[in-house]
């Protein structure tokens, strides 16, 4: 039988006005490019599905090498200039552990904007790529075969899933770090708040703790269902003040803020998941 906490402690919200970044500025054809040009040594900056600065001094440079018309126009010729890693677009392979190039990057890009990142942006489908289409296929009801064919990137091309619910902050907001999205060469799966060593951490809403203990690259993490299938995630903490199987009301301290597992400085890492998609939860978030 489940025991259950209602008492809430007030949460004050003394953030700066926040909003969400705008997925439609990533595209996958983009960070398929930025991964070609990275691995060709030509492009350093982040995987981030943008055609910025740094994205176009590297298509200039492999034009340049190529000896072809320097203009940052990714045509045919520029395509070809990539080599082997650039001749199948997404959708003209089914594709499946073994695979490499552009449509396995895009790929890549394509699944953890709905929630189901797979490691490093790197165009090689390996066991993470292999994990990650299995879990979104269970998520959009299709065969979990592991083969992104016609009936997956069909899913793909749907959009993201969307917080059913409503969220409170988590803690006393000051400054938002890391948000959801693209870092580096890697997928950031929730938003960062950094907080001093030692500050409360209240639950976003009220549910049941389904995880309090170490997990990993998240450190001690607490996971609390609420509901429609949707989870919120307290990550890194250095204490964690509630345990499985209780029931909580919203704004009940579920730890404080730490460091512990992969993080370099005291900070919550909180995410939110909806039937295993991780989702931005500034869409959840109230703003500020």
């Amino acid at each position: 039988m489940r025991t259950r906490a209602f008492l809430a402690l007030p949460v004050m919200l003394l953030a700066v006005a926040v909003t969400p970044l705008a997925a439609a500025a990533w595209d996958p054809g983009v960070a398929a490019l930025q991964v070609g040009l990275h691995t060709r040594g030509l492009y350093a900056g982040p995987i981030d599905g943008i055609t910025g600065p740094a994205t176009q001094k590297a298509i200039r440079k492999l034009q340049a090498h190529a000896r072809i018309a320097v203009d940052g126009v990714v045509g045919p010729k520029t395509r070809r200039a990539l080599g082997h890693f650039a001749r199948h677009r997404l959708g003209q392979r089914p594709l499946h552990i073994g695979n490499a190039g552009w449509d396995v990057a895009s790929l890549q890009f394509q699944l953890a904007e709905h929630g189901f990142p797979s490691g490093s942006f790197d165009g090689i489908f390996g066991p993470h790529i292999d994990a990650a289409v299995r879990r979104f296929q269970e998520y959009a009801g299709l065969k979990t075969d592991g083969v992104a064919g016609p009936a997956t990137l069909k899913a793909l091309g749907k959009p993201p899933a969307a917080i059913p619910l409503p969220l409170a902050w988590p803690l006393t907001v000051h400054v938002i770090g890391d948000r959801f999205g693209p870092r580096g060469e890697r997928w950031h799966a929730g938003i960062d708040l950094p907080a001093p060593l030692g500050t409360p951490v209240y639950s976003a809403r009220a549910g049941e703790v389904v995880w309090a203990g170490w997990r990993g690259d998240y450190g001690f993490l607490v996971t609390v269902a609420h509901g429609h299938g949707e989870r919120s995630m307290y990550a890194h903490l250095s204490r964690m003040d509630v345990r499985v199987g209780v029931w909580i009301g919203a704004g009940v301290r579920v730890g404080l803020i730490g460091a512990t597992g992969d993080a370099t400085g005291p900070h919550l890492h909180f995410e939110v998941r909806v039937h295993g998609a991780a989702v931005d939860p500034l869409r959840a978030l109230p703003s500020l």
